[in-house]
């Protein structure tokens, strides 16, 4: 029966980064995987949708070039090459990852597999014993209950792979996956309605950055339902209908499910194992240690967000806790958060509301500087803001920020709440010009008490 120190089951970003790290430090590593190494994120998630997204930003500056002086025109687009372009993208990334696991000598198995005793994973009846085994088996696009996939009902894994624009789309979900393929199909020219059960927007964003993208989207011509759930759909040949909780009824070509993703976790066999779960999702300490000695989760699988970049820092975690190395845990609330849409949104930390709730409405100021006065901004042609959330007298504790590229400023801000740095310690420090970085050295020179380019 092969052995290892750890034996990892799932190789999207949590599990290949636990793989990698382990390594690095000398552990010996199996990794298994059903599908392809890289997961949802490289292969039906993050990086495709991201292709599509810029994809969309060229579509749109070719419509918009005439504002700047060049006579572009737009001939239409060739969803069969953005495809090919998008599978380029991720091709290579595929094979520079394969290349990167192979060179650090981790065992890869390819196979459905399954926990068959705490520290044992059985793959096409192969037997795999780790001294720990970590459990990082990633999300499924989530639908409702009587909402059935299939036809012009899809989730986002069927709408990457459409070899045409549809004319018209109902995105039901206002998140993060239902705003950016909003996005992306409204630059490629569709009539878009998204429908959100709750009062905004990407939703768990502060509200200032909800209503900021509800405005750019009705400028866009992007339309959305908010407050009121969604009843039924029925589909035919000719196209969609959807019925709204209020009698509202929708039809377009196409109706793209967005209402989250769930963990990807019935039958593998954890419940028989004992491990502590909870609505599918398993249960873990702020070690990412489950109930069973000697097994841990990261990723998807655990509640809390579900971002790429938080499993595989959460893969990090869990090797450098095997080899002993004692890391720094990082609360959910300070991993950066990145909706790729135009505008992005993004953000770090806690909105507002939240600071209120934990530190009392009186202890807590913020501020916004608006995108208008940043040099940088006004040359992109993008409005927007940096928001800053602050206890008085004290850190910073949420940053959050909306306009075309301010995902590019998510660095700074992260390093910013999780040092606990002061509006005076970043006021003095300086921001090239011109950059929308500038946009958040100015919002902290606001902060601190010494406005420049901006209206206390």
């Amino acid at each position: 029966m092969p052995q290892a120190d750890l034996v990892i089951l799932g190789g999207g970003s949590g599990g290949y980064a636990c793989a990698l790290r382990a390594a690095e430090l000398g552990k010996s590593v199996i990794l298994i995987d059903k599908d392809k190494l890289g997961g949802t994120c490289l292969h039906r998630g993050c990086i495709p949708t991201k292709a599509l997204l810029h994809a969309a930003e060229v579509a749109d500056s070719a419509r918009e070039s005439e504002a700047f002086g060049v006579n572009a025109t737009l001939g239409g687009i060739d969803m069969p090459k953005v495809n090919e372009y998008r599978d380029g993208v991720v091709g290579r990334l595929y094979k520079g990852l394969q290349g990167l696991v192979k060179s650090r000598n981790v065992t890869f198995v390819e196979g459905v597999g399954r926990l068959v005793s705490p520290n044992t994973v059985e793959v096409n009846g192969e037997k795999y014993t780790g001294t720990n085994v970590v459990l990082a088996t990633g999300s499924y696009a989530k639908s409702l209950p009587g909402l059935e996939i299939g036809g012009r009902i899809m989730t986002s894994d069927q709408a990457l792979n459409l070899d045409y624009v549809p004319a018209s789309v109902i995105v039901l979900g206002g998140g993060v996956i239902g705003v950016e393929f909003a996005s992306v199909w409204k630059s490629f020219g569709a009539d878009v309605t998204i429908v959100e059960g709750l009062p905004h927007l990407v939703p768990n964003e502060d509200e200032a950055c909800s209503k900021a993208l509800e405005r750019a989207y009705r400028k866009r011509g992007i339309n959305f339902s908010l407050g009121v759930r969604f009843a039924s759909a029925t589909q035919d040949a000719n196209g969609v209908t959807v019925t709204l909780e209020d009698g509202t009824t929708l039809t377009a070509d196409l109706l793209l499910v967005a209402v989250g993703r769930g963990p990807n976790t019935a039958n593998m066999g954890y419940e028989e194992q004992g491990i502590a779960m909870e609505r599918g999702w398993v249960l873990v300490d702020d070690r990412l240690r489950t109930n069973v000695p000697g097994v841990f989760a990261v990723g998807d699988i655990t509640p809390g967000l579900q971002l790429a970049h938080r499993g595989f820092q959460h893969g990090i975690f869990v090797a450098e806790e095997i080899a002993g190395q004692n890391p720094v845990v990082i609360a959910d609330v300070n991993i950066p958060r990145v909706t790729y849409c135009e505008p992005e949104v993004a953000s770090v930390g806690l909105t507002e509301a939240e600071a209120k709730a934990q530190h009392g409405a009186d202890a807590i100021t913020s501020y916004e500087y608006n995108l208008g006065g940043n040099g940088k901004s006004q040359i992109l042609g993008t409005a927007g803001f940096i928001k800053l959330v602050q206890i008085k007298d004290g850190p910073v504790v949420g940053i959050h920020m909306v306009g075309s590229r301010v995902g590019e400023q998510i660095g700074e801000a992260q390093l910013i709440v999780n040092w606990e740095a002061h509006p005076e310690d970043v006021a003095s420090l300086i921001h090239a010009h011109p950059t929308q970085n500038e946009a958040m050295g100015e919002a902290h020179l606001a902060l601190a008490g010494k406005p420049l380019h901006a209206h206390a």
